[in-house]
């Protein structure tokens, strides 16, 4: 079997084994996400240990991988090179953060929830689609802009 086809399986599987700990773990039941955002209500504190849990194991899994140049697979590992803390970034931190509490999913959760037929899962993705749209529109709007003033 070619490195292609063991790379795509591979990711598959991986794939398959998010989608079911998202599920095992709740997030892609938007109530339980809300009830964990509700500190003054039916506090749930449980997705923090799901949060916990994902950020020990992210914490060493990126330590490890930073030090390779290629991946398991053989592919390159090819990181962002920006590392400073933007406008942009705190705005899309913070409509990430508006667009979580509000419909109770974050992207991922919310395609697993679509995929199981959860109706509020298409609106929100219908919606997260929209509005990443919108931005690419924007910067492409603003390079045009940018580019007859100069």
């Amino acid at each position: 079997m070619n490195t292609n086809k063991v790379a795509k399986i591979t990711e598959f599987l991986l794939g398959l084994l998010f989608g079911l700990g998202l599920i095992l773990s709740g997030m892609t039941n938007p109530a339980k996400v809300q009830n964990f955002l509700d500190l003054n209500g039916m506090w749930d504190p449980s997705l923090a240990l799901v949060m916990g849990g994902a950020i020990a194991v992210g914490f060493f899994a990126f330590a490890l991988a930073k030090q390779k140049k290629q991946s398991l697979l053989g592919q390159v590992m090819d990181w962002p090179s920006e590392t400073k803390i933007t406008y942009r970034l705190c705005i899309g931190s913070a409509l990430f953060g508006i667009g979580w509490g509000i419909g109770g999913f974050c992207p991922g959760p919310a395609l697993v929830a679509m995929a199981s037929g959860v109706k509020q899962a298409f609106i929100f993705v219908a919606a997260m689609l929209v509005g990443s749209l919108l931005c690419q529109l924007r910067d492409k709007l603003r390079s045009k802009i940018d580019n007859t003033h100069q």
